[in-house]
Parts: C-alpha cells; structure tokens; sequence
C-alpha cells in the first residue's frame, strides 16, 4: 500500500491546477479567435496568450519526473515512445491522405489533431503500467 505525503499532494494539485489553467485559456483564446474582425496583431496576440502557461505545465512535468523513482521514469518513458511513434504515423498517414483525396480542413486540422498525441500518451501509459504493475 502506498501513501502519499502533503508534497506529493501539493504536487498533484499544482499540477491540475497547471493543466486547468493552460485549458482554460486555451479555450478562452479559441473563441477569441473565432471573431474575425479582431487586427492581424491582435489574433497573433491572443493566439499566444496560452504558450507561458503551457510551458510552466511542461516545466512542472519534467521536474516531476525528475523526482520519480527508476521504475515511475521508465513507464513515462515507454509511454513516450508509444506515443512518439503513433502520432508521427498518424501525421504521415494524414498528410498522404490529405495528398490522395483532399481532407476537410475543418475537420484535420492541426487544432482538431493535437488531442490524439495526449491520448496516444495515456494509451502508452495504461500499457507500461499493465506490464510493471
């Protein structure tokens, strides 16, 4: 059985909080961006806003890791090198497709297509944990 200190607590929440606050103003931005009379300057501007705070969510992550024990590092890398992969099949295969028979922009574009790299992640994860645990 394990138990979990209050640092270790701390972490978690700052860590959602992190990734709570990233989508919040991501999504923010997003509607934003669906008003078209906004200047050039000004769409450039907001579609900026959530890159800090999604570069502070990375920077936790990776401090994260490095506080994990040998065991915890090497799952999140073998999710890693899941992911990696079928995210670059997936991009290949869309890029061919969309060479062969013209793809929806509104349907694969880049904002449509990045969630599957996350998802690809958690698949990595569920495996590597299944195999050590």
């Amino acid at each position: 059985m394990s138990t979990t200190t209050k640092s270790e607590r701390f972490m978690d929440l700052r860590g959602f909080l992190g990734f709570f606050g990233w989508g919040v103003l991501y999504v923010v931005a997003r509607l934003i961006l669906e008003v078209e009379t906004l200047g050039w300057w000004t769409r450039a501007a907001v579609a900026i806003v959530p890159v800090p705070a999604f570069a502070w969510v990375l920077w936790n992550v990776s401090r994260g890791i490095a506080r994990m024990d040998e065991l915890q590092r090497r799952m999140q890398l073998e999710a890693l090198a899941f992911a990696f992969p079928l995210t670059l099949l997936m991009l290949m295969t869309l890029g061919l497709l969309e060479l062969a028979v013209g793809l929806n922009p509104n349907d694969w574009s880049y904002r449509h297509v990045w969630p599957f790299v996350f998802l690809f992640y958690v698949a990595g994860l569920v495996r590597a944990k299944r195999q050590y645990e």
